[in-house]
């Protein structure tokens, strides 16, 4: 069998024999107040019961060995855990005690600060650069050379005046109108005729042809009417419509007209050579170096030395065993007139009552956990659980 099996067996059978654990006490505590005829039964429960938590524990111990396995080959292999911390690494608390409660922490590694002498720069050589000298003078340089170029003479035009045809003589035929006259001429309104009227003859007179009686006794003549006429202008034709033809002269007119008076010409004209005074950057001094040497410089600096090596620990703490009401409520007074615990005192373990143990705890340099108490607190407080 497993030695670790054998140790939490041998812790087991402490267990039940002191009355440490709580669950155990209770089914000792069970099996003693059975009859005497029942001690036989009540010795094979509680054997039955070992057996299966020995099995639930060896499962567990071979999950949480399975587990260390690989955490260690991890930690090997990223050469974060040393030796010391390999060493430490059982999965139980030596020589333990029933009764006790233990928790497996893991102690940071210890560096201690170490002072040493490093080379911050090495020697070297500085080179300055001295740059060359110059000077401005003034010289003549040629800006251009003399040459030659073709200049054109343009030609000379002056103008005349000149008297051009604008339009040639020509004919063309001309209607003349008939002439009319306007004259009066009498003519005939009504011509002359008889009618009959009435009244005597001797009225009527000459004008009477004859005349005759009705059955009235009224006379009726027959007149002569002579005839009657009327003036009227008429349109007479004196000459009738005829054409002529008719000469038309030319026409001209006097323009402005420029001529050519010489034609355009070309000759050569000579252009001087052109020359400028301007400012000449000439060198005086040429560049150089200046070496200067520079000493290698040296600094103090601190690093902080690995003492001693990150390790596994078991500590001992408070747990469901010594965690009682009573025990809390002493825990809590203590850490109270010390300073630390600023709430009621109830008995019941909670953020305040570790939080106060844990600073506690770093102020008296003693080991300190965020969710346990260890037994160092409980001793230097002076009490007895």
């Amino acid at each position: 069998m497993n030695k670790y099996v054998m140790k939490l067996l041998a812790t087991l059978a402490s267990a039940v024999v002191a009355g440490g654990c709580t669950s155990m006490a209770a089914e000792s505590a069970a099996s003693s107040s059975a009859s005497a005829g029942g001690e036989e039964y009540a010795y094979v429960q509680d054997l039955e019961i070992a057996k299966r938590r020995v099995n639930e524990l060896e499962t567990e111990l071979a999950e949480r060995d399975r587990k260390l396995a690989s955490t260690e080959a991890q930690l090997k292999k990223s050469g974060s855990i040393g030796s010391t911390a390999q060493a430490d690494a059982s999965l139980f608390p030596p020589n333990p005690k029933a009764g006790e409660c233990y928790a497996r922490v893991l102690i940071s590694a210890k560096y201690r600060p170490v002072s040493e002498r490093v080379l911050t720069q090495e020697a070297a050589e500085r080179i300055d650069i001295v740059p060359a000298r110059y000077e401005t003078v003034e010289e003549n340089v040629l800006v251009r050379e003399a040459s030659t170029k073709l200049e054109v003479v343009p030609a000379v035009f002056e103008e005349v005046q000149e008297r051009v045809l604008v339009k040639p003589a020509s004919t063309k035929i001309v209607e003349v109108p008939a002439r009319y006259d306007t004259v009066a001429e009498r003519v005939i309104d009504k011509p002359a005729h008889t009618a009959w009227k009435k009244g005597p003859a001797a009225v009527q007179s000459a004008n009477v042809l004859s005349q005759t009686t009705n059955d009235t006794g009224e006379i009726m003549c027959l007149v002569e009417v002579p005839a009657t006429y009327k003036t009227v202008e008429k349109r007479v034709l004196l000459s009738p419509a005829t054409t002529r033809e008719i000469a038309i002269p030319a026409e001209y007119k006097t323009v402005t007209k420029t001529v050519l008076k010489r034609p355009a010409t070309t000759r050569e004209v000579t252009i001087p050579a052109k020359y400028d005074t301007v400012s000449v950057t000439k060198l005086v001094a040429p560049a150089r170096e200046n070496r200067t040497s520079i000493p290698a410089a040296y600094e103090t600096v601190t690093r902080n030395e690995k003492v001693a090596d990150e390790r596994m620990e078991w500590r001992q703490v408070m747990c469901e065993v010594n965690m009682t009401q009573a025990n809390v409520r002493m825990l809590q007074r203590a850490l109270a007139d010390k300073g630390y615990y600023k709430t009621n005192v109830d008995g019941i373990i909670g953020a305040q009552t570790l939080s106060a143990a844990r600073a506690f705890a770093i102020d008296n340099n003693l080991p300190a956990g965020s969710n346990y108490v260890p037994i160092e607190v409980v001793k230097k407080l002076n009490l007895k659980l």
